[in-house]
């Protein structure tokens, strides 16, 4: 087994480097299949995200894969390499399946516990098997990284906790309300926070988002996005009262919201709750709303303290997710050189036999007098020798799978005997 990988990411090269290396969707196979066909490759594997390009191989067990991986990527990029070089990683072996459970468990990724990048691993190895590179040893290995990723996500709580403004906020409204299926969302002010707010709360269920701002069209434009409807920045208060999440952000240096609006607002609604999600600063309502009953105010800070604590919870969670890690890739190291002990050890059975046959062929004359009974006697004693003989490397080789010092023993134990690769 010789594993390399090669690769660049988030925390290893900036934005405008990693756009350099980044290779489509729409090329990966083509560009597969240039890698196997370069000498030594027998398996590859590109996964190219926004945050990482990485290219993993199987490469013959007396290649030196590097130089192949060097030329390959200076010439799919069309690029001078050593401008990138101390941007990039290399992994060699045990590394790359710790690496790729790692990344398909989310513990790599820019923000640790997201569920993209399994999704994003499974299409980059079906793309690999379409194209004919995916189908050993390393095939194996990136099978059993899908696992482990589905593992953790089952197994811990890493990605159930939101670590960004707008998703605690949907998490908070679904506190509040149970189910955001069918709720109305009123969207004042069109700035970006708004926009990433508005659009969780839509994915998860809410539906009628109202959008008011001082600029007219970028309301529009923002409303047009999710299917819904611009409103003129005087009439916010004739709309909110018909709204049962408020996400507000409007840059005004003076609070537009007042307590005594909210009073009238609960009055009319026959107190059914509203929930205000404040993201301005200055802030666009009035702290002494979260004083009034059914509603609901949470402002940046509130949000920021939230994100924190669910940060702090998807790392302890990240602790066991890293020894799932651990302990599956013991086993798949088990597993691989297992299968790479096979072939040695029916080499090493077959050498000593040849050994012992050809001993016994040159004592035949001598043997000549025995009866068939002690020629089997005979041929019984050593063949017992031979096993005897086989018992101590043959179980010193299976016990070393999964060691660092594996390939040394395997290569050791040839030399010793004789064995040929």
């Amino acid at each position: 087994m010789n594993l390399v990988l090669v690769g660049i990411n988030h925390r290893t090269a900036p934005v405008e480097v990693r756009e350099k290396m980044v290779i489509q969707e729409a090329r990966q196979a083509a560009v597969l299949t240039d890698l196997v066909r370069r000498e030594g490759i027998r398996e590859g594997l590109i996964l190219s995200t926004c945050n990482r390009t990485e290219i993993a191989v199987r490469a013959d067990s007396s290649s030196e894969p590097e130089h192949t991986l060097r030329r390959f990527l200076a010439d799919t990029h069309h690029c001078n390499l050593e401008l990138y070089e101390t941007h990039l990683y290399w992994l060699r072996q045990r590394e790359v399946v710790e690496h790729l459970f790692r990344v398909a468990s989310s513990l790599d990724s820019m923000i640790v516990g997201e569920a993209q990048i399994l999704g994003q691993v499974k299409q980059a190895a079906l793309i690999a098997r379409e194209a004919g590179a995916l189908q050993g040893e390393l095939h194996d290995v990136v099978e059993h990284a899908l696992a482990v990723g589905r593992r953790v996500r089952r197994e811990t709580a890493i990605g159930v906790a939101s670590v960004s403004v707008s998703t605690a906020a949907v998490e908070l409204a679904r506190s509040i309300f149970g189910s955001l299926e069918g709720k109305k969302v009123f969207i004042l002010g069109s700035g970006k926070m708004s926009e990433l707010a508005a659009r969780s709360l839509a994915s998860s269920g809410a539906r009628d988002i109202l959008v008011s701002s001082r600029n007219y069209d970028r309301a529009v434009d923002l409303a047009t996005r999710f299917h819904g409807e611009a409103v003129p920045f005087d009439r916010i208060f004739h709309h909110l009262a018909h709204a049962d999440i408020a996400i507000c952000s409007t840059g005004s240096p003076h609070m537009l919201i007042r307590k005594s609006y909210v009073e009238e607002l609960l009055s009319a609604r026959k107190n059914r709750p509203i929930f205000f999600i404040d993201l301005a600063v200055p802030r666009d309502v009035d702290p002494a709303v979260d004083e009034l009953d059914n509603a609901f105010l949470y402002d940046i800070d509130d949000l920021g303290r939230v994100v924190q604590n669910n940060r702090e919870q998807r790392k302890r969670e990240a602790t066991w997710a890293e020894e799932i890690v651990q302990q599956e890739a013991d086993r798949m190291m088990r597993r691989l050189e297992s299968k790479e002990l096979a072939p040695t050890i029916v080499a090493l059975e077959k050498r000593l036999q040849s050994i012992r046959e050809g001993e016994l062929a040159r004592f035949n004359g001598r043997l000549a007098e025995l009866t068939s009974d002690q020629r089997e006697s005979v041929n019984a004693l050593t063949q017992a020798i031979l096993s005897k003989i086989l018992h101590g490397p043959v179980s010193e080789l299976k016990d070393a799978a999964g060691r660092p010092d594996h390939s040394t023993l395997v290569q050791l134990v040839r030399r010793i005997f004789g064995v040929p690769d």
